[in-house]
């Protein structure tokens, strides 16, 4: 018996699904963080990325109905892969001045993630002539890059000079 060929519509899917499961995992994960970070500065980032990543939860949701699917998360083992790195760090850290820039190091791995793949579903939605989804998706990819360069500036002015100072 042939097997069904897989088509690009179901990638997209099984990706939202991996994606989804990130998000949820992430947002489970910055309150920690932010607890965590000795810098107000880093405190905050987390904290306002924290409230993002609510909204981009609900835009998921919306782009799986669009696709007529349930929203359902699949394991996505690159978040938790980051976030036991994440986790690592609070501990063999804990304390110590580059606390923060591992955690802020950390948290731009997962936006570099996200990107890739918020930049890859936004074109496989517009592929598969879903241009409303397309456009969820470009949102928060928008604001994901935005994040990732606040985070940068923060590492470069402050972040990374404190973890240096203080040794």
């Amino acid at each position: 018996m042939a097997k069904k060929p897989k088509l690009l519509a179901d990638l997209f899917h099984d990706t939202l699904k991996d994606v989804y499961f990130a998000e949820k995992k992430i947002f489970a994960t910055l309150p920690k963080m932010a607890k965590a970070a000795h810098n107000k500065g880093l405190k905050a980032a987390f904290l306002k990325h924290q409230k993002e990543t609510a909204g981009q939860i609900k835009r998921l949701e919306s782009v799986f109905k669009i696709a007529g699917k349930k929203p359902v998360a699949k394991t996505c083992a690159a978040i938790m892969g980051i976030t036991k790195e994440g986790t690592e760090i609070m501990t063999e850290y804990k304390g110590m001045p580059a606390l923060d820039a591992g955690l802020l190091a950390v948290a731009q791995a997962v936006e570099h993630y996200e990107m890739s793949r918020y930049g890859t579903l936004r074109t496989w939605a517009q592929e598969l002539g879903m241009s409303d989804a397309a456009s969820l998706l470009d949102a928060t990819l928008k604001e994901e890059k935005a994040t990732d360069a606040a985070l940068t500036s923060l590492a470069k002015s402050v972040v990374n000079v404190e973890a240096e100072a203080e040794m």
